[in-house]
């Protein structure tokens, strides 16, 4: 049967357990360039086994799902795979996840939500024209509330950006004198990095480049570059000193556009599809003032400093009804979770307006 747009009601306790099971995986993976995707595979006998995708370059979470499922001599040609996007059926970094689908002979296929990219959906057709079973519907409202932020990103051909605050207690990157290094712990350090090493670009303003020198490259505890690099990127028209680190560095990106929706078109164009802004205070006031961004990963230092540079200036909020709302966010490893002596507080950002995806008809 064709790719069919179902409703709850279609569907049993128990798939609707493998699906929310699917869900729970997709929390695993990391936001970015792709979507948050989770599978379970549901046995004939009720055995769930899970599987997500881990990020850009890293295998979907259908592949991830069938390799667990092998591993465990489960017999796929009488179970169900559950998806909570719609399968891709492009050829990207990894191969298609239908055709690793249809090569494992599982007979019947259901998707959360049909993929609102272009460039990646039509797979519940593939798979529904090869004789699968494919139904779709099954809980989602719930993947496409997981994803929205990547979806906006998606539908504005922008980067997905995510921004990092490095404060203290107060909320304070610097003190009155302007020191701030280090204002957060080591192991802070260390997952900034991390971080670093998964997007495709991190990016200052010209203020910040000039006073701190940075490097803006992913280092280990060691201080040895890491294997993945994100590209530097300067906002702003003041010229960077010759001798400076990024200066030096060939494949650094100087943007002189003041306008940071601008800014992204070229970065977007520059093949940047995750990028990491690490301010200072006014290019991450307009980041958020411009509403686009999408993630936030805030360390929080047990420090008071008192007077000193607020984290993000400019947002020209005269009352407390026009603050920006952020939504503390599970996803990758909890909301609030302890670095040493830092906590790090996860967000992603409201989404006042829901974002059109096109026909509600998956597959087509």
């Amino acid at each position: 049967m064709g790719a069919q747009p179902g409703d709850a009601a279609e569907f049993t306790d128990l798939e609707s357990a493998a699906m929310t099971a699917a869900l729970n995986a997709a929390r695993e993976g990391v936001r970015g360039a792709n979507p948050l995707v989770g599978a379970a595979i549901l046995t004939a006998d009720g055995q769930i086994v899970t599987g997500h995708h881990g990020g850009a370059g890293t295998p979907h979470a259908e592949v991830d799902a069938i390799t667990t499922a092998h591993d465990l001599d489960i017999d796929l040609t009488t179970s169900t795979l559950f998806v909570t996007l719609e399968p891709c059926a492009h050829h990207g970094r990894t191969g298609p996840c239908t055709e690793a689908i249809i090569n494992a002979a599982i007979p019947s296929v259901v998707f959360a939500a049909p993929d609102p990219n272009p460039l990646a959906a039509g797979g519940g057709q593939t798979l529904a024209e090869a004789g699968l079973t494919v139904r779709s519907g099954l809980h989602e409202e719930d993947s496409r509330a997981l994803n929205s932020r990547w979806v906006r990103s998606t539908a504005e051909t922008r980067p997905f950006v995510s921004a990092k605050i490095a404060q203290s207690l107060d909320g304070a990157v610097a003190a009155a004198d302007g020191t701030s290094q280090w204002i957060t712990s080591a192991e802070s350090r260390a997952h900034a990095h991390e971080v670093r090493s998964r997007v495709d670009a991190v990016l200052v303003g010209t203020g910040t480049a000039v006073a701190d020198d940075p490097r803006l490259n992913a280092r280990g505890p060691d201080g040895i570059a890491l294997d993945d690099q994100p590209r530097p990127v300067v906002l702003g028209t003041s010229e960077l000193p010759v001798t400076s680190f990024l200066a030096l560095n060939p494949n650094t990106l100087q943007l002189r556009s003041p306008d940071v929706r601008s800014a992204l078109d070229e970065l977007y164009a520059a093949g940047v599809r995750h990028l990491l802004v690490e301010g200072g205070p006014t290019v991450l006031g307009a980041f958020f003032s411009a509403g686009i961004v999408d993630e936030v990963f805030c360390y929080q230092a047990p420090l008071l400093i008192g007077p000193g540079r607020s984290s993000v200036d400019g947002l020209d909020i005269g009352t407390l009804s026009e603050a920006l709302q952020l939504i503390p966010d599970d996803t990758e490893t909890q909301a609030v979770s302890r670095l040493g002596p830092d906590f790090l507080l996860h967000f992603t950002t409201a989404d006042p307006e829901p974002v059109e995806t096109g026909s509600p008809e998956p597959g087509t």
